[in-house]
């Protein structure tokens, strides 16, 4: 009998249509578009599990998940056959072998998101960034930005009644780029928690526009109150953008 061999996929997608990545009763979701392709190319129930779970609205322009199949597979043909029947806000870029216990979700090391504002409207984008009418002051919200990096419990951030063993990240990255009108917040960390970024997007704004002071940023990390925090900003300008792993569990031997 011929042993099940762990597969990764490397996919990028708009999340306009989907309720999420993780799969759902009775809404669409990412995760169970790419499970119903495979299924169907590969003629069997195929599950897959991500490297994390995106909320509804917010993209990906890289995303891993990884399934076993036991059975002759071949990956390039696979990606092209799936990506000829899968939606075309779904683009899958490669699958391929990966070591017997690789997992997509606990052995990433780092994960990177950005959050895309564009300083005026633009007809091509205002459905993938968050438009801001009124240009807030971009080095203050760098500043509360810095102080980010100077802390690890960030529980004041994360979205109320959900089951986390822990709170802390650990930061590694976090700066704006601005490229002509589009204003870009870089964050990157080993993990981060349910709706964390969106959560400080949202602060730094309030930053931005005057509503905080850069300072206040400490009394609200170290409160650990969700209420202290801002508002959080809208999921069509989040994009999750790189996922890192070790070398070895590229290792399929």
């Amino acid at each position: 009998m011929q042993n099940k061999q762990r597969y990764f996929i490397e996919l990028a997608y708009d999340g306009t249509a989907y309720h999420g990545w993780q799969r759902q009763p009775q809404c669409v979701t990412v995760q169970e578009v790419v499970e119903e392709g495979l299924s169907k190319m590969l003629r069997s129930k195929v599950y897959i599990t991500g490297a994390g779970r995106t909320d509804t609205g917010v993209h990906a322009t890289q995303m891993f998940a990884h399934f076993d199949w036991e059975g002759e597979l071949d990956p390039v043909q696979l990606t092209y056959r799936l990506n000829r029947w899968i939606a075309k806000d779904i683009s899958i870029f490669e699958i391929r072998a990966v070591a017997e216990k690789a997992h997509a979700r606990f052995h990433a090391t780092h994960r990177s998101y950005e959050y895309r504002f564009n300083l005026r409207p633009d007809a091509f984008k205002n459905k993938s960034t968050y438009v801001l009418y009124r240009i807030p002051d971009i080095e203050r919200m760098q500043q509360a930005a810095n102080v980010l990096l100077e802390y690890t419990d960030f529980e004041c951030f994360s979205r109320t009644n959900t089951e986390v063993k822990t709170y802390l990240c650990d930061l590694s990255e976090a700066r704006f780029e601005l490229d002509g009108f589009e204003l870009i917040f870089h964050i990157t960390a080993n993990r981060f928690l349910r709706n964390m970024v969106r959560a400080i997007v949202g602060t730094l704004l309030e930053v931005g526009y005057g509503k905080l002071e850069v300072e206040d940023m400490h009394r609200i990390i170290t409160s650990k109150d969700r209420g202290k925090a801002g508002a959080s900003a809208p999921a069509q300008g989040l994009y999750l953008t790189r996922v890192r792993y070790p070398e070895e569990i590229w290792n399929n031997e």
